[in-house]
């Protein structure tokens, strides 16, 4: 027989556990975070003793299974964007940080129409069985704030946490990073961090109008298949310029679907905007190592930007140039 509504309810409120959690698990858990926890305190009292060393971080990565897990955690940079910096030095061509990272010992020459992103058990491996993989990566943390790609490069935010003193647990670094790691949600986002915010302030200089959201003539003839635009210049009922912006830093299978999505909206404003321009922001390394879906997505535009500074003032005279003929 069902339960009533009245018994269902109160069964949840008397018998709610408020903030599951699995012992076994806890235990198991804590037993690993301990661990990390040693691992820096032994770093710490080496560090205190012999002085700041590369030695003693290239030992931590040849010998303990978390050492790399333990680097991070020192230094407040995410697993993740490592990563991130790492596929950056495997795809761009530039003496000094090849140099101090030792790229030509480690990393064979890529064919840049496939390369991708290196998996956590790749990078593990090369850890374990490469020398030099090990000590480029403890030179990326000790003077990686110094090669001028990076700076130029690297969010600030990222940068900062390349720091010599991280490496030797100075309090003002430790404060630094327990900062810098409570506040990367909010950091992340915010909307001044976002990079279509740019293209705001050329608008907002130009003098030009734009709407954002849905096109009228999608709406009444293609309800299922229209989208939201990013930007439609001047006005939804008069768009002479559509921009679309896709900006990713990271890398999976939805930018092929993104790429196929683009696709099909562009003979949509094809069919009902014959005379409008369909503009694209296509940028960041997640869309440098999936070539092929790149190749799809620009496909789909009449013109591509990225958010480099010589890009944009191309867009500001391209835009310019567009509403002025209009």
């Amino acid at each position: 027989m069902t339960k009533s509504l009245e018994t269902k309810f109160e069964t949840v409120i008397r018998k709610n556990t408020f903030f599951f959690f699995n012992t076994q698990f806890e235990e198991k858990y804590e037993g690993y975070l301990n661990s990390i926890r040693e691992i820096l305190l032994v770093l710490k009292a080496q560090i205190e003793i012999d002085g700041l060393k590369k030695e003693h971080f290239e030992r931590l990565l040849a010998d303990k299974e978390n050492g790399l897990i333990a680097l991070l955690a020192l230094t407040g940079f995410s697993n993740e964007y490592l990563k991130r910096l790492i596929t950056l030095a495997r795809v761009v061509d530039d003496h000094e940080l090849s140099k101090l990272i030792l790229k030509q010992e480690w990393c064979k020459i890529e064919n840049h129409e496939q390369i991708t992103e290196w998996s956590d058990a790749k990078i593990q491996a090369l850890i374990r069985d490469s020398n030099s993989f090990r000590k480029g990566i403890v030179n990326l943390f000790f003077e990686g704030a110094t090669i001028p790609l990076l700076a130029n490069t690297l969010p600030l935010f990222e940068l900062k946490k390349l720091s010599i003193s991280k490496l030797q647990f100075e309090v003002s670094a430790m404060i630094d990073t327990l900062v810098r790691y409570k506040e990367k949600g909010s950091y992340t986002g915010k909307t001044e961090n976002n990079p279509e915010t740019l293209l705001k302030s050329i608008f907002n200089d130009l003098a030009i109008s734009f709407e954002k959201g849905d096109l009228q003539e999608l709406i009444e003839n293609t309800p299922n298949l229209k989208r939201s635009m990013d930007f439609i210049v001047p006005t939804k009922i008069n768009p002479q310029i559509i921009i679309e912006c896709s900006f990713v830093a990271t890398t999976s299978s939805a930018q092929g679907d993104k790429a196929k999505t683009e696709l099909s909206v562009r003979q949509l404003l094809k069919q009902y905007y014959p005379q409008a321009k369909f503009i694209g922001f296509v940028d960041g390394i997640g869309w440098y190592v999936r070539p092929n879906d790149l190749k799809r997505m620009v496909a789909a535009y009449d013109d591509v930007f990225t958010f480099h500074p010589d890009e944009l003032n191309r867009f500001r005279q391209f835009v310019i140039k567009e509403v002025s003929h209009a």
